[in-house]
């Protein structure tokens, strides 16, 4: 275990009601008995305070609930002023490719002004303090597309293809800069795809999951053949947390499983595994799949090189995939609940960001 860097004793997670906020918030309080934890989030579509009942319930000496948002300087000020915190940990982003496709400027608000607004708070609230740390998670989506052979790196030049990339790629820069212009303690982590429980079903595999289960077609971009590198969201919070604790300052970590599987057949195993977990009477779910025209600027192939993470901070992701895959199928099949009311009234499945500005 690499040497301890930082303690962790107040952190604001932003972001915390979403899918990776709400999972690390459990996390960091499981982690450490000592810490307090602030809960920030402004509860846009993809955000619900019902994410943190549990939390809530269970810690209300040891959390805070706040709602705000990240772009408003004066509410991070307050809020500094109010809470006594050291650690930053912020998630708050929009986060959907297609959803960036059909509204940029949405993207570019939250995760680059967004961003800045909350690097200035943090750099006035702390001044000259080194027992700080702003910890900021972005997206292996920020380096591009990959061939057929390789992996990124942390040294691999940024070649964002999407509104959403560009804009998570600025937010990186700007939190580099801060660190190396104002000397505020930093450090940054680049992941791989997250699935687990409680995330938004507009993402691929709660949207097939979900979709299998109502008899719905299960659509496919393009041939299917895109392959994307999958991370159990529980391990990306333990990889999270070791780097805030461990990570040397002004660093970047990648953050993988070395799960790389193509569109399709990801699809495939979904179906295959809900064949086991919710037969139906006759034929498979794998009858569901059909084939759609391809997302614009559709990157091929993404994979995560995490030898940094691994060799430094000695983390490693601990269950097969294929477990976790049955673990976040059995949480969807056993939470019909949670996602019928996103169903009714935030998001219907249909897609977004559709090829030449189509409306849905």
């Amino acid at each position: 275990m690499a040497e301890l860097q930082h303690t962790p004793r107040v952190v604001l997670v932003t972001g915390a009601a979403g899918f990776i906020g709400c999972n690390a918030v459990r996390h960091l309080l499981a982690a450490d008995a000592a810490l307090r934890v602030v809960s920030l989030d402004l509860l846009t579509y993809a955000g619900s305070r019902a994410n943190l009942t549990d939390v809530e319930r269970d810690h209300p000496d040891r959390h805070r609930f706040v709602r705000a948002d990240i772009r408003d300087a004066a509410a991070m000020e307050r809020l500094f002023a109010e809470e006594p915190i050291d650690t930053i940990l912020h998630l708050a982003a929009e986060s959907h490719v297609d959803r960036s496709i059909s509204d940029p400027a949405a993207f570019l608000e939250t995760n680059v002004m967004g961003t800045y607004v909350l690097l200035e708070a943090a750099r006035k609230a702390w001044a000259e303090r080194d027992d700080v740390r702003f910890h900021h998670v972005s997206t292996d989506e920020v380096f591009g597309s990959l061939g057929a052979e390789g992996r990124f790196t942390e040294a691999t030049p940024y070649n964002p293809s999407s509104p959403y990339s560009a804009s998570k790629a600025a937010s990186d820069h700007l939190v580099r800069a801060w660190n190396r212009t104002y000397g505020l303690p930093a450090t940054l982590s680049n992941c791989s795809n997250n699935f687990g429980p409680f995330q938004f079903p507009e993402k691929l595999l709660p949207l097939m999951i979900c979709r299998a289960l109502a008899g719905e077609p299960l659509p496919v971009y393009g041939d299917g053949r895109n392959v994307r590198d999958w991370l159990y969201v529980a391990d990306h919070c333990s990889a999270l947390w070791r780097i805030v604790c461990h990570g040397v300052d002004g660093r970047t970590y990648n953050v993988g499983a070395e799960n790389e599987w193509t569109n399709i057949d990801l699809v495939r195993q979904v179906c295959k595994l809900l064949d086991e977990l919710r037969p139906k009477p006759t034929r498979s779910y794998a009858d569901q799949i059909s084939f759609v025209t391809d997302r614009p600027g559709h990157d091929r192939r993404y994979a995560i090189d995490p030898k940094r993470l691994r060799d430094e901070l000695g983390w490693h992701s601990p269950v097969p995939f294929r477990q976790r895959l049955r673990d976040t199928i059995e949480w969807y099949i056993g939470n019909a609940k949670w996602v019928k009311a996103i169903q009714s009234e935030r998001y219907d499945g249909r897609r977004l960001g559709l090829p030449g500005g189509q409306k849905p």
